[in-house]
């Protein structure tokens, strides 16, 4: 017989982790010293051997240990910029605006109302009204910043397991509906491409800005596992 402590306290109940499921995480940067850098390419994090192995096979890369608390101690910096992947809806789709403290989010809501805690759940959250001033709120610490999940299979290999991809792009934000509406029109898996795109321009004081953004390019029905994937 199981422990029944949770049915006295129910609100001490462990929350389901979103990416219980998931056998490593596609990131588009990591820390470089103490400070973030962008990537070309996409780097792959997973604690096993084989899941690595298989992502250094057939994106290239070599799967090399990574300083990390966390169980995905290896990691694979590809030479892909783009990966054919399968989304199984929007139920894999996540999207949240979070401010993080030291201990986990002290905010967390859906731009609108709060997520979190459960007292507070579908109360005004008070955040600004308009994107710019969401945008300078997270900027200087004082607001949350977007957290997009989503899970995915490859599509060249979809056993080998859920992929995890967390990004906190502003530009991704904007068209996450769009891409929502896409795969809802597809009712199903669909066929999609996770990918890294160049965006270079100048800022009116003549400063080059150059950056990779992700993008979801949503396509059609996943093919049936005796089709080829794309």
């Amino acid at each position: 017989m199981s422990l029944r402590i949770f049915e006295t306290d129910p609100e001490s109940r462990p929350k389901p982790r979103f990416s219980s499921d998931t056998v490593g995480r596609f990131r588009s940067g990591r820390m470089a010293g103490n400070r973030p850098e962008s990537l070309s390419t996409w780097r792959v994090t997973t604690g096993d051997p084989e899941v690595a192995d298989a992502i250094a096979k057939a994106y290239g890369g070599s799967p090399e240990a990574w300083e990390t608390s966390a169980e995905d101690g290896l990691e694979v910096v590809t030479e892909a910029e783009s990966v054919k992947i399968i989304i199984d809806g929007t139920h894999t789709v996540r999207s949240r605006m979070v401010l993080w403290g030291r201990q986990g989010p002290i905010h967390e809501c859906d731009g609108v109302e709060f997520l979190s805690p459960e007292e507070d759940r579908g109360q005004p959250c008070g955040c600004p009204a308009l994107l710019a001033d969401r945008k300078a709120a997270a900027k200087t610490g004082r607001g949350p910043a977007p957290s997009v999940e989503v899970t995915f299979r490859l599509a060249s290999d979809p056993d080998l397991g859920r992929f995890r991809f967390v990004s906190g792009s502003w530009e991704l934000v904007k068209v996450l509906h769009e891409i929502e509406n896409k795969l809802d029109q597809v009712g199903g898996p669909a066929l999609c491409t996770l990918r890294l795109e160049l965006v270079e321009f100048q800022t009116k004081s003549g400063i080059d800005v150059r950056y990779r953004k992700p993008v979801i390019d949503v396509h059609k029905p996943a093919p049936v596992a005796d089709e080829a994937p794309f």
